[in-house]
């Protein structure tokens, strides 16, 4: 137990999904999971266990932001022996060919937040996924027929920029394709402790066309993202 979690030891599976919002991870573990235990419920930041297509899985809510998620993370590794983190969440677009719906699989994540940067002498770490979780969640979103891009995003720990567009500087230019508040720290904590990790977002509002996803699409595509995250988490 830890003062953020009063899960037991083995109370996680090794894969463990990470929603930001509590009431998502409720609503996977209800939704998705068969036989879903309820395994820490600290500052109403949920965590459940079950299993789908009978293997063990996890979700866990991580909060809003880098600091919430690092602590999240980083119990779960090194007290509750975690292997796999993939988070699944929404994002916002920085490339117009990325439409509502579309899924963002980050295979990088670039960061204005002082988690990462700062803490490695002279040099910029560049936060990546693993490989092998990125070539499946590829190969099962293209099973299911769903638009997918590769590439880039950008994990900011501003949400109102009061420049607008202009605070993402030249990033849309160099290729990002979304922006969240969370990848870079998952990243950069997997490599640290040796463990796997991924970020899959759903594209819900392009901040370069103004599009927006309404409420019945983005309980759809949620439900298609969670899918394919679930069974690339127990194939891990």
């Amino acid at each position: 137990m830890t003062p953020h979690n009063h899960a037991k030891a083995g109370d996680y599976a090794e894969a463990v999904l990470l929603p930001g919002d509590p009431l998502r991870a409720k609503w996977i573990a209800e939704t998705f999971f068969d036989d879903a235990k309820l395994v820490n419920s600290v500052r109403n930041c949920l965590g459940y266990t079950g299993t789908w297509k009978g293997k063990s899985v996890s979700v866990q809510a991580s909060g809003m932001g880098q600091p919430s998620l690092a602590i999240y993370v980083h119990e779960l590794i090194n007290v509750y022996g975690v292997k796999t983190l993939i988070r699944v969440g929404t994002c916002g677009g920085l490339n117009a060919k990325v439409k509502v719906r579309d899924l963002i699989l980050a295979q990088g994540a670039s960061t204005d937040s002082s988690i990462v940067k700062g803490r490695f002498g002279a040099f910029n770490f560049a936060p990546i996924a693993d490989f092998e979780l990125l070539r499946s969640a590829a190969s099962k979103a293209e099973e299911k027929g769903m638009r997918y891009h590769a590439g880039n995003m950008l994990s900011s720990d501003i949400f109102y920029h009061a420049d607008g567009m202009a605070g993402y500087d030249k990033l849309p230019e160099h290729g990002v394709l979304g922006v969240e508040m969370e990848a870079a720290a998952l990243y950069t904590l997997a490599a640290r402790f040796g463990v796997k990790a991924l970020t899959i977002c759903t594209m819900t509002d392009c901040l370069i066309t103004k599009e927006e996803i309404d409420a019945e699409q983005r309980q759809t595509s949620l439900r298609d993202m969670v899918e394919v995250a679930l069974d690339v988490a127990v194939e891990g």
